[in-house]
């Protein structure tokens, strides 16, 4: 209808004819009524040629012998030429054989429009595309110092342990789990983090457990308690610390770790309650263990933990000498084999690897970590989750997208 790239107005005209016309008639009637009437500046013809007016658009309809419609003309000429020619088309009053009625409704400036179109999509641009920007200063230097903070985690001795920087000077040691672990202390100002990286306690942190005051600061879950079974047998812990139950050292507060530093007990008082009053194959867990049950209470467990142990010999557990996840880890590794334990790491089913969706549908009993030599995806591991399995040892993850809070997971290289 018109060129975007000249054209400044849009004549809007609306016509009524007292009979029925056509479009050439329309047509025929302005270039005819108007030859000659502004002067050879403002005829109709020579500006189209010159292409300073648009051709001449007509809609129109019949109805009843009656025909109406509108004319569209644009124009590159300036405001006061255009106005002329919009007053000069007024003067149209008949159109073929019928008397017409030509009035000019509005003259739209297409600039103006245009600049309305921008400021509208300029609120939906500032709304909607532009991305979050604004940083607070407090957040930058926040950031900026966890950056200094990260680069400052060392490794230490020939097992290359994970550690920060204060490690080697103090005269304490907090003994976590992962390098996410030393990390997220070192964000808060913990220095004097070291990380066992596995149930496997390298000899380094056994070194430096000999020498200073160490305090064992686990994820509540039960990789941490296999972790701190560990530790006890082979390091001095003078003291023990736990993350709420479900959650992991690494995604804890200010707030959180230290109120879980402040509540830690000695690894004696941790003991006593080991071998005293926790139910078979699960020590209590430090500052979340329960008060120590009235004597009747006390009998009732050891009656309920003795039907569970003659259950579990009618299932006719698959023998075996192994006393620790590492030897059930280094029984299974490179076989393609699998087997489920039992809370105290007995044996309870032996299976083929490539068989473990098939057997885990039809698995029942007290059934609380798996070890076996295949991948693990994200299907088979909320299966896992499922049925309540504690912990995994598997030879690698693949797909993992969602990492279920109930179930630790362990590689077999870490052992």
């Amino acid at each position: 209808m018109y060129s975007s790239d000249t054209t400044k107005y849009l004549i809007q005209i609306a016509i009524h004819a007292e009979g029925v016309v056509e479009k050439s008639d329309v047509v025929g009637a302005i270039f005819g009524q108007t030859e000659g009437l502004l002067g050879e500046d403002l005829d109709l013809r020579d500006l189209q040629r010159t292409g300073r007016v648009g051709r001449i658009d007509v809609q129109i309809a019949s109805k009843k012998g009656e025909t109406r419609g509108e004319i569209l003309i644009a124009s590159s000429l300036d405001r006061a030429e255009t106005a002329i020619l919009a007053a000069s088309l007024e003067t149209v009053d008949r159109v073929g054989p019928c008397i017409a009625h030509v009035t000019v409704e509005k003259i739209e400036d297409i600039r103006v429009t245009k600049r309305r179109k921008i400021v509208d999509r300029a609120k939906e641009l500032l709304v909607d595309r532009f991305e979050e920007g604004a940083i607070e200063s407090t957040v930058l230097l926040d950031e900026v110092r966890d950056a200094m903070r990260i680069e400052k985690v060392s490794e230490l001795g020939a097992d290359k342990v994970p550690a920060g920087p204060n490690v080697t000077d103090s005269d304490a040691i907090i003994v976590v789990e992962g390098r996410a672990d030393v990390i997220n202390l070192l964000r808060f100002g913990i220095k004097n983090a070291v990380a066992v990286e596995g149930t496997k306690v390298p000899p380094t942190i056994v070194e430096f457990c000999q020498t200073k005051t160490a305090t064992a600061f686990l994820d509540g879950d039960r990789g941490g308690e296999l972790i701190l079974r560990e530790l006890l047998q082979v390091a001095d812990i003078d003291f023990v610390a736990y993350a709420p139950r479900g959650r992991s050292v690494e995604d804890m507060s200010r707030k959180e770790i230290t109120k879980a530093l402040r509540n830690k007990v000695p690894v004696e008082f941790l003991q006593e309650q080991m071998e005293g009053g926790a139910p078979e194959g699960k020590p209590s867990r430090g500052p979340l263990a329960e008060p120590p049950a009235p004597p009747r209470q006390r009998e009732e467990a050891r009656t309920e933990a003795g039907k569970a142990s003659v259950a579990r010999k009618q299932r006719e557990p698959v023998p075996s000498g192994t006393v620790s996840l590492r030897d059930h880890v280094e029984e299974v590794q490179g076989r393609s084999t699998g087997r489920f334990l039992s809370p105290d790491f007995s044996v309870l089913l032996d299976l083929k690897a490539q068989d473990l969706e098939r057997v885990l549908e039809s698995l029942k009993g007290d059934v609380t970590g798996l070890v076996v030599d295949r991948v693990i995806d994200q299907r088979l591991l909320d299966q896992l989750a499922a049925k309540g399995i504690e912990f995994v040892v598997a030879r690698d993850y693949r797909g993992i997208i969602k990492r279920p809070l109930s179930v630790k997971i362990l590689k077999m290289s870490q052992f």
